[in-house]
């Protein structure tokens, strides 16, 4: 395949704005219906990191994205705050965890083969109307969207660094 065409474009970076303050907004109704079950929402998990200043727990709802089953996670827009966070945690947890396990390892996808083929993937994968947007700005997201994907740690919690403690006279 072919490397998708980029082009940044103000228009949808506004959209894309717009769209997830929304978002937010609809947040409380959209994790209802997770909860009850509702069709239409397949894909869409929970992903837990902590703050890259205050430490605290985050939580956001995004779909998780899978090609040739490996999993991804991503924004069409760039780099967001639960992005930022993942990446100076090292790590961010995936409700419901499935059989890899809840704890995983962001990996940021380089422009290349791998990265297109996770674009082209959300085309499809993104529950209705956001796969439409998708689509649609998709010379945007080739230019601008920021993709991980995600390498199962395990439930070791040795994988993950501890926070580095001095003790007063030792080196």
């Amino acid at each position: 395949m072919t490397s998708l065409p980029a082009r940044r474009s103000t228009f949808w970076s506004l959209a894309f704005r717009a769209g997830y303050r929304i978002l937010r907004i609809l947040d409380p109704l959209i994790r209802s219906a997770l909860a009850n079950g509702l069709p239409g929402l397949d894909g869409v998990v929970e992903l837990r990191t902590v703050g890259r200043r205050t430490g605290r727990p985050h939580r956001t709802l995004l779909t998780l994205l899978t090609v040739d089953d490996r999993w991804y996670v991503g924004h069409p827009n760039g780099s967001a705050a639960w992005i930022r966070n993942a990446e100076a945690a090292g790590w961010v947890e995936i409700d419901p965890a499935g059989p890899r396990g809840p704890r995983f390892a962001p990996v940021r996808l380089a422009a290349g083969a791998e990265r297109d083929a996770v674009i082209r993937a959300a085309w499809t994968q993104q529950p209705f109307p956001a796969n439409l947007l998708y689509r649609a700005a998709r010379r945007h997201v080739a230019a601008v969207g920021v993709y991980h994907r995600l390498e199962p740690i395990g439930m070791d919690t040795s994988a993950v660094p501890e926070p580095v403690r001095r003790v007063e006279g030792v080196p």
